[in-house]
């Protein structure tokens, strides 16, 4: 095991210590106080597109525990907070009329926590489009794009005088690619036209959120939040490197291009043989310049060549090795590299490593303590990787843990635990791990504690 207090010493004391949650994973209370419907919840109705049927309700209870969450952060030594705000909790028809109560929860929340001494991080969309947007066409058509601008306005002009780091999407590439080419995610559609459409959408939000938000509030720092399964070779034969090259095009350089370098990759859009719905300005707007950039890595993608494939010809799969309880090779190396690459080929502003985690099956043991040496294991080494960035130059901020809690893990229902803390659903009690205790120790150690 690492040497903590060494590693806890290759921080900076000013480094941000947070974890990171999202609205729909923890909140429930979804048909409270005036909330509206999201595409998570009408999904989770179609019978087969999650484990069990099950749905963000009642997930961790947090709209009614904020207190026991905010005293959690607290006990665990955090800094900061990345948590999301419900859009259909805000504007329950996706646009229009505001709902006060939904406004008023988060100022509270917002307050609570900065009592407590612990930064907000939020971010503005986490995957939960009002239902009655998706409705009118959702993100594969362009309204949506204006629709999360003005929701963002309310939101920044109501919360701005108190949080000063936002982000505005997390994760685009599940949102366009899971939700609308796979159909493994909400909202379950299977079409590469209204996926790569939905692509340029979401970036285009983005970039009209951050105009918004600075509108309101000039002096904000705001960012995005990408995800990332960078590509391993299967082999060093020629075409599966080729085929791990148009991987990371489809992957990586699809939503970092645009924000960073004004364009996107023209091979992809030539294989994937789609329109790009892009009228004059719009990749000025995606490109608009940010404060900092959020990375969240889990795993690598081992890619092969798939001569009888699609137009990307890859098979996509595991690393060889250990894997977590979501099937999911482990190594932080890649992690290393690829903020490196951020840096040198993107020259992103300064990075915030805004999820990293892993799942594994918990139990609580007869003492009640919940040992995870696997999960300890795998947040170490990650950390080790992180200041390993840091000593080759990459201005990294800070490291948000995934997750504060056990929660609902979308379409993996209850069935995968994320969490620093325990959940027993029954009850709603919440546990420290030894792994989240583990990173206490750490995190006070970094700090002179």
């Amino acid at each position: 095991m690492v040497d903590q207090t060494a590693l806890a010493r290759r921080f900076p004391k000013s480094f941000t210590w947070g974890f990171g949650t999202a609205a729909y994973q923890i909140e429930g209370a979804t048909k409270e106080d005036g909330r509206g419907e999201s595409i998570w919840d009408r999904f989770a109705t179609i019978p087969g597109k999650t484990h069990n049927g099950e749905s963000g309700e009642p997930a961790c209870d947090s709209y009614h525990r904020w207190r026991e969450d905010i005293a959690l952060l607290k006990e665990l030594g955090a800094t900061a907070y990345r948590f999301s705000i419900a859009w259909p909790r805000i504007m329950p028809n996706g646009t229009g009329a505001v709902n006060p109560k939904g406004l008023a929860w988060y100022e509270q929340f917002v307050d609570g926590l900065l009592e407590a001494g612990i930064e907000p991080f939020p971010t503005l969309y986490h995957w939960d489009l009002p239902q009655a947007q998706q409705d009118r066409g959702g993100w594969p058509l362009r309204d949506t794009a204006q629709a999360f601008a003005d929701y963002a306005s309310v939101v920044v002009n109501a919360l701005g005088d108190r949080v000063t780091r936002w982000s505005t999407l997390n994760e685009p590439l599940c949102s366009a690619w899971l939700g609308h080419l796979s159909g493994d995610m909400a909202p379950g559609i299977e079409d590469a036209q209204a996926a790569f459409s939905a692509s340029h959408h979401l970036l285009l939000g983005h970039g009209l959120a951050v105009r918004a938000a600075r509108a309101a509030r000039p002096n904000l720092e705001m960012g995005i939040v990408m995800n990332v399964g960078p590509a391993i070779p299967a082999s060093d034969s020629p075409e599966d490197r080729d085929a791990a090259r148009r991987a990371d095009l489809t992957d990586s350089h699809w939503f970092h291009d645009p924000v960073y370098l004004g364009s996107y990759p023209q091979e992809v859009i030539d294989f994937a043989g789609v329109t790009m719905p892009i009228q004059p300005d719009d990749m000025k707007i995606i490109s608009e310049p940010l404060g900092w950039h959020g990375l969240n890595y889990y795993f690598p993608a081992k890619i092969a060549d798939d001569p009888n494939g699609d137009g990307a010809r890859t098979h996509w799969g595991h690393i060889d090795g250990p894997k977590t309880d979501m099937g999911w090779g482990i190594d932080a190396s890649v992690m290393r590299d690829f903020l490196i690459k951020l840096k040198t080929h993107w020259k992103t502003p300064k990075i915030y490593i805004t999820e990293n985690g892993s799942a594994w099956p918990d139990r609580v043991a007869s003492d009640g303590r919940i040992y995870d040496p696997e999960r300890e294991r795998y947040l170490m080494e990650h950390l080790s990787a992180a200041a390993e960035a840091i000593e080759a130059g990459v201005d990294l901020r800070g490291y948000f843990g995934w997750s504060l809690l056990d929660n609902y893990e979308w379409a993996y229902g209850y069935a995968k635990r994320f969490g620093y803390a325990y959940v027993d659903y029954a009850t709603q009690t919440r546990t420290i791990k030894e792994s989240g205790r583990a990173f206490c120790r750490l995190i006070r150690a970094s700090r002179g504690a």
